[in-house]
């Protein structure tokens, strides 16, 4: 379901959070965990984030989930050479200069989720239905009633990037680190993403941990192997998570070399259900929250 059926879908949250954010949350969480919000003592990872959507306004996150305006707090924390080659920016999607791109490139919305064209063969793509979805694109905006402020708040652009993949031309392995406080603390690994999705967790020496998930479910059968990156990972997920008290921090390897993927700080919005109970109150152990609004 896309943005726009969901705001006609949410009317009436939308309008709820104008008037009242904590209510509109509260009763968000209800309807879509079936738990009552404790915003006074939060204790779960999910109770954490709806307060890190309510009072914490890093002034910092509206740069840093945008695609486009991220790439300059990657360089002003010293991590450059993660960043994918750039080659083109704008806004209007008929100024792509698609004659002067490679073959193989990835054109981006770049205030969105899941908002990627992916081409391993621009000659052969219909450069109309490309522009018409990209116009489409830039004018969904995130839904105002789930709290995530951050988002949207640059103008939206476009970007294509350099294609990222093996010689098969699949997606590298994605592998994303919850930091907290500066600190990383596990892996949610994704491979195969669009052929036969695997996922598992692992703490930070690789070990996979058993019967946990987070929205979908792991599969343990999957032999995920430890990558040579994992230290450099680790490395620069400590540096950009360090003014957060919550990021998650995605990469990938390509050619054995480190790519930064994204920054996302309120994962699923909160809303995702995280199995068993006490893997969503370690999680939100994690979280020292202070006693003000941020």
């Amino acid at each position: 379901m896309n943005n726009h059926i969901k705001n006609i879908i949410l009317t009436p949250f939308n309008l709820l959070y104008n008037i009242s954010p904590v209510l509109c949350t509260k009763l968000l969480f209800r309807l879509k965990l079936g738990q009552k919000l404790n915003l006074k003592h939060p204790v779960t990872f999910n109770e954490k984030i709806q307060w890190i959507k309510l009072y914490d306004k890093n002034p910092l996150k509206p740069q840093c989930v945008d695609k486009y305006t991220v790439r300059k707090y990657i360089r002003k924390a010293g991590c450059g050479e993660l960043l994918n080659e750039l080659l083109w920016k704008g806004y209007h999607p008929k100024d792509i200069p698609f004659d002067k791109l490679p073959n193989k490139c990835v054109i981006k919305v770049t205030h969105g989720q899941g908002m990627n064209i992916i081409c391993k063969n621009l000659s052969k793509i219909d450069k109309n239905a490309v522009i018409k979805q990209l116009e489409k694109w830039l004018k969904e905006r995130y839904l105002p009633c789930y709290g995530e402020w951050f988002y949207g708040k640059v103008r939206p652009r476009i970007i294509v990037e350099k294609f990222l993949g093996d010689s098969n031309d699949e997606e590298p392995a994605d592998y994303k680190i919850f930091c907290f406080h500066g600190e990383p603390k596990l892996i949610d690994v994704h491979t195969q993403r669009f052929i036969n999705h695997k996922r598992n967790f692992y703490d930070l020496d690789w070990n996979l941990i058993h019967n946990v998930s987070i929205k979908y479910p792991c599969d343990e059968t999957a032999v995920i192997p430890r990558p040579e990156k994992l230290e450099e990972m680790l490395k620069y997920a400590k540096i950009l998570s360090k003014p957060f008290i919550h990021v998650r921090v995605d990469f990938y390897i390509v050619d054995n070399k480190v790519y930064f993927g994204e920054l996302t700080f309120t994962n699923g919005a909160g809303f995702d259900v995280v199995r068993p109970k006490e893997f969503d109150i370690k999680l939100g152990n994690y979280m020292h929250l202070p006693s003000h609004r941020i």
